[in-house]
């Protein structure tokens, strides 16, 4: 169980939280900039320490910060965790585990919100309701419950006050983004108003209920009629913006392999459907459960009668037809024994249909192999900007299909720490200078796919991703091929550059000709960025001189008149910044 501290509401308290949080950060930047920018200079970097241990003790400090007060620290956190771009591995190893269980809430404080919510007392509104909670989060609480008419329900109620709290959080994450923002390094490759933006969004809709209900019924439609996944009846009569009920469908918890077993319950065939389900949900639906951690996913042994697969199926078929949501999906119901159920939509994932193209050609080139393809996948998406070596880039792919192709999980883990380490020996210089832009779309499928590999290799250690992503390029490739419109856009491209191709030629004979043909010559990346390199040290070296001056002055001076040297610290800051 986590230290995090009680949600007590005030504006002192919310204006301590701000001033705490607002510090840490600035703390880490300038511990950062002195460090690894300043020390990091000829005969001083002797002196800075090894950088490994300093980002570690950062990281330390911010899970343990973000474990005392939870909120949105928490969900920055396990956000920061799988952004590998732009963090260094010691920093996201630290985040990885960080989790959302703090102290509960008082029930008296809790019952007060559900008779708010719902108007009425809690005794008339449910036949029972558990006052100890089920699990306890930062945002909200889980408590088991039943209805009157004897149905077992699950009762999800907010935390009082944490709204305000969260909007204390996001003030300070404005201000901390800010700062990053003058790193050019980071704003290269991620639009930080973009993130800000999105994870605020994302984040306040976990606000309101009622929205995780309608993501709930939008799954159910998404997999109608495929009796081996179960979605959680909503019970609208009993919800609101700040109080969610729903179908209790708690049963084996996914880790849970002596469980599984004693069910008749194939690890193996779990780890399987499991994986497929999400390759439906990122390539086909575009819709992805973002949280899928083992808490998250129950598994259900299907009787052998039919009558619970047929009263499902008709269950869900009926809220496809209300959400006038048409089957689409790749592959017929299993008819596996068991069913896997989801719980918990706060957190989802949408592919924006800008994307979704590209995502679709970036699976066909993975099921095939074909770096070239996967390569203009990537530019199509805009991760690849322009000047990247895209013959490079696709020779560095077909090395890592040539190391990695075919294994499972348990050789990947083997091998992968020595495979990627001589890949990068041969492949680094490349992919530090190729101008990549993450794209922020993809950062909550990403972290879904990461807690969907801890999963699957859990519950079997020779399960092969490659093999059961294949089924699904090959459907998607057979789609491309009989697509008129795909094939209308591909010929009419040829036709047009075919058209194009006599006239460019006579132009060229005709120039050489005249004598009027010309080569145009640049310097070579390396020389340039060489150049470039001596010109920008020259230029930083002013600028560093005032800026460690003043950091040093501000540090000096701290305990005596705090508000000063902060002041002073964040124009030392700043110059740093400016002068990358």
């Amino acid at each position: 169980m986590s230290r995090a501290a009680s949600y007590p509401n005030g504006r002192q308290t919310h204006r301590w939280r701000y001033i705490r949080v607002s510090l840490f950060f600035f703390l880490a930047f300038a511990e950062i900039l002195w460090f690894d920018f300043f020390m990091n200079r000829p005969v001083l970097r002797w002196f800075r320490g090894r950088p490994v241990q300093r980002w570690t003790r950062i990281a330390a400090r911010y899970r343990d910060l973000a474990s005392r007060l939870g909120g949105v620290l928490i969900k920055l956190g396990q956000y920061l965790s799988t952004r590998v771009d732009i963090l260094p591995l010691e920093v996201t190893r630290q985040l990885a585990d960080l989790q959302d269980e703090v102290p509960e809430e008082a029930f008296e404080d809790i019952r007060r919100q559900v008779e708010l919510e719902l108007g009425g007392p809690v005794q008339e509104v449910f036949s029972t309701f558990m006052e100890k909670p089920l699990g306890a989060a930062s945002f909200a609480q889980v408590h088991e419950a039943q209805l009157h008419d004897g149905r077992p329900v699950v009762v999800k109620v907010l935390r009082p006050g944490i709204e305000d709290l969260v909007e204390v959080d996001l003030r300070a994450l404005h201000n901390v983004l800010a700062w990053l923002n003058f790193w050019s390094a980071i704003r290269r490759r991620v639009d930080l108003k973009w993130v800000e933006e999105e994870f605020g969004t994302t984040t306040r809709r976990e606000l309101d209920l009622r929205q995780e209900g309608q993501f709930a019924e939008r799954f159910a439609a998404n997999f109608a009629d495929q009796v081996d996944v179960h979605i959680p009846e909503i019970y609208w009569d009993y919800t609101s913006r700040r109080v969610l009920t729903e179908e209790n469908v708690a049963y084996i918890k996914i880790t849970d392999f002596e469980g599984l077993r004693e069910n008749g319950i194939d690890p193996r065939e779990v780890a399987k459907k499991l994986y497929r389900i999400y390759m439906q949900q990122i390539f086909v639906h575009n819709f992805v459960h973002a949280d899928p951690h083992p808490g998250n996913i129950f598994v259900r042994p299907i009787p052998s009668d039919g009558n619970l697969m047929e009263e499902l199926k008709t269950r869900a078929s009926d809220a496809a037809e209300a959400l006038g949501v048409e089957d689409h999906l790749p592959f017929e119901p299993s008819g596996s024994p068991f069913q896997i159920l989801f719980i918990d939509f706060g957190m989802v994932a949408e592919i924006p249909p800008r994307l979704r193209a590209a995502l679709r050609k970036y699976l066909i080139g993975i099921g095939n192999r074909d770096a070239a393809l996967v390569i203009q996948a990537l530019r199509d998406s805009g991760s690849l900007l322009p000047g990247a070596d895209l013959g490079q880039l696709e020779e560095a792919l077909e090395a890592v299909f040539d190391r990695f192709w075919g294994l499972d999980m348990s050789d990947i883990s083997r091998v992968g720490l020595q495979e990627a380490t001589n890949l990068w020996s041969e492949f680094g210089a490349l992919l530090r200078e190729t101008p990549i832009q993450v794209q922020v779309d993809f950062i909550f499928t990403g972290r879904a796919i990461e807690l969907l590999t801890g999963i699957t290799k859990a519950l079997d250690d020779a399960f092969n991703p490659w093999s059961e992503a294949i089924p699904f390029a090959q459907k998607l490739a057979f789609e491309e091929l009989t697509d008129w419109r795909v094939q209308g856009r591909d010929l009419g491209r040829q036709t047009r550059a075919a058209f194009r191709l006599p006239n460019q030629l006579h132009q060229t004979l005709g120039m050489m000709q005249r004598g009027r043909l010309t080569t145009r010559s640049a310097l070579a990346p390396d020389t340039r960025a060489r150049l470039e390199g001596l010109e920008k040290a020259i230029r930083r070296l002013g600028n560093a001189v005032a800026g460690s001056a003043l950091l040093i002055v501000g540090t000096m001076i701290y305990e005596q008149h705090p508000d000063v040297a902060l002041g002073l610290m964040s124009i030392s800051a700043v110059v740093f910044l400016l002068s990358k």
